[in-house]
């Protein structure tokens, strides 16, 4: 989990026993302990995160000279805003387990928000992914085999972008425009070819 929006505060479900109850207690102090019990949910994952896209303007961009008097770009981390607004986001690379209880949660918040889905996850849990994609979640791409972006030349950095677009799309219809690198990964070339892919890349600045 690294970023979620809150609003208003819906009626609880009826109480669960054993360990159904335990499950979902120990997930839903995960999220309420990161967001703060204060806060509620708002909504719009994706309207913070497109935000940060129209605040990069060529005046405005995030980047800082390097030794050597080049410029390196960065990702976005966050947004400046006057609401109290928080986005969340959820990383799909590894088991399917928690899906309906996240679900569930977010639903009962009325908190839309963002899942970086990984191609190899895609393959394994359609399912999960037309469950996301039809709660109303962004979906974003996380890559199709989850490597060292940095590693990678443009070639291969634009075949993990398309891979994983193309499994999305066939399941959704949806066209992502979100990109978050593996292992929180980037420079210039990662960030340059992703956008030349059509992709905003977002990090995070309170990871879970």
């Amino acid at each position: 989990m690294k970023i979620v929006y809150f609003g208003t505060k819906q009626k609880k479900p009826a109480r669960k026993s054993g360990r159904e109850k335990t499950k979902e207690q120990r997930i839903r102090q995960a999220l309420k302990a990161k967001i703060g019990r204060k806060c509620f949910l708002y909504g719009g994952a994706l309207v913070l995160l497109l935000a940060c896209a129209l605040l990069l303007e060529p005046g405005a961009r995030m980047v800082f000279q390097t030794a050597s008097g080049g410029e390196r770009k960065l990702p976005i981390y966050c947004v400046q805003t006057e609401e109290p607004k928080i986005a969340i986001s959820f990383d799909a690379a590894w088991g399917a387990d928690d899906t309906d209880t996240l679900l569930q949660i977010l639903e009962e918040y009325n908190a839309p928000a963002t899942f970086f889905l990984c191609g190899y996850w895609v393959d394994k849990y359609p399912e999960e992914v037309q469950k996301i994609a039809a709660a109303g979640h962004t979906l974003g791409n996380h890559s199709s085999t989850h490597p060292h972006m940095n590693s990678l030349s443009s070639e291969q950095i634009q075949k993990e972008l398309a891979e994983c677009h193309e499994k999305v799309k066939a399941l959704t219809g949806q066209e992502m425009e979100l990109f978050r690198p593996p292992f929180g990964e980037y420079n210039n070339n990662v960030i340059e070819t992703a956008a030349s892919a059509g992709y905003f890349t977002i990090q995070w600045d309170v990871d879970a």
